[in-house]
C-alpha cells in the first residue's frame, strides 16, 4: 500500500520522536501498510526459551543495564494469540517491571495472529522503523514454544536462549535445536537448586556439537547475580554464527506463510478442505 501525505506525516513525527505516532505506524504495519523507512542497520537480539523460565524478567535487568549506558531499549514481545479470536494476554510488559516507564524504553506486546512458526509476519519493517527512529538496542522476545524458537533468527543477528533448572531433563527438551542456533545460553533463576546441574547438562550437550559452542551463563533476574556478565556476552555478538543461509530460509519462510494467510481466498479454500470438496494437494495448487 503506497503511503499518503498523513502517512509522510506520521512517520516524520515519529521519526521525530513522537511516542503515539510510534505506536501507530507500528499498529499500522501489523494491519498490512508499508512505509518506506529507508535502509536501516538495527542491533537485535532475539531472545527465545520456553515458558516460565523469566525471559521477561531478565530482559527487564537488561533493559536497566543498557538504559544506565545510554542505550534506547525497544522490546517487541510476541504473545500467543487465540486461535479462535486471535487475540492475546499481551501481558509481558507487566513482568518486566517498571522499565517501560521510561523514555529510554518503548515496549510493544504483538499478537502472533497464528501466523505459523509464532512470530508477527510483519515483524521486520516494525524493527527497521524502531531502528530508524533511535532505537539502539531492539529485543525480540518469542512465545517459546515450538517453531518460534527457530523463526526468531529471521529477524535477529544474535540469539539469547533462556532456560531454567527447574524443568526436568533440560536438554531432553532441547532437542529441537535451538540449543544449536543460540549465541549465548543463559540458565536463569540461579538461586534455585539444580542450576549448577542444569548448566553444566547443557555444557556436556553442546560439547558433543562441532563448530562454536555458545557460552552458558548462570544468571538470576530476580537478584540480578550473573546479568552483567551476560550483558557483555551479549555485546560481544556481533552476528549470528548462523550465516546467511539459515536466516534467508526462515525468512522466506515466514513470507510465504504471511502471503498464504493474507490470500483473499483462504477462508472458501479452508471451507472446501473441511467439508471435503477438495484435496489438500487441490488447496494448494488453487492457492497459487
Amino acid at each position: 500500500m503506497a503511503m499518503g501525505l498523513n502517512d509522510f506525516e506520521l512517520l516524520n513525527s515519529a521519526l521525530s520522536g513522537n511516542r503515539r505516532d510510534l505506536s501507530k505506524i507500528l499498529t499500522a504495519i501489523e494491519d498490512g501498510d508499508s512505509f518506506e523507512i529507508g535502509p536501516q542497520h538495527p542491533w537485535t537480539l532475539g531472545v527465545t526459551g520456553p515458558p516460565g523460565v523469566g525471559k521477561s524478567s531478565l530482559i527487564g535487568r537488561l533493559i536497566s543495564k543498557w538504559t544506565n549506558r545510554g542505550e534506547k531499549v525497544a522490546v517487541l514481545a510476541v504473545d500467543p494469540s487465540s486461535p479462535n479470536s486471535g487475540g492475546a494476554l499481551l501481558a509481558d510488559r507487566m513482568r518486566m517491571g517498571s522499565t517501560d516507564s521510561s523514555d529510554a524504553v518503548f515496549v510493544r506486546s504483538l499478537a502472533t495472529r497464528n501466523h505459523p512458526g509464532g512470530m508477527a509476519s510483519r515483524l521486520s519493517l516494525m524493527i527497521e522503523c524502531l531502528a530508524a527512529c533511535g532505537w539502539s538496542r531492539i529485543v525480540i522476545e518469542t512465545v517459546g514454544a515450538g517453531q518460534s524458537e527457530i523463526r526468531i533468527v529471521a529477524f535477529a543477528d544474535r540469539v539469547l536462549l533462556v532456560d531454567g533448572p527447574d524443568r526436568g531433563d533440560i536438554v531432553q527438551a532441547e532437542k529441537a535445536g535451538i540449543m544449536e542456533l543460540a549465541d549465548v545460553i543463559a540458565i536463569n533463576k540461579s538461586d534455585m537448586p539444580n542450576s549448577q546441574q542444569a548448566a553444566d547438562s547443557v555444557r556436556s550437550a553442546l560439547a558433543l556439537s562441532q563448530g562454536s559452542q555458545p557460552q552458558v551463563h548462570l544468571v538470576s533476574a530476580h537478584d540480578g547475580s550473573g546479568v552483567d556478565e551476560l550483558l557483555e556476552e551479549i555485546e560481544a555478538c556481533s552476528v549470528s554464527n548462523l550465516g546467511g543461509h539459515l536466516r534467508t530460509k526462515e525468512r522466506l519462510l515466514s513470507l510465504w506463510d504471511s502471503r498464504l494467510l493474507d490470500h483473499p481466498r483462504i477462508n472458501e479454500v479452508l471451507h472446501d478442505v473441511e467439508t471435503g470438496s477438495i484435496t489438500l494437494d487441490e488447496a494448494v495448487e488453487s492457492l497459487r
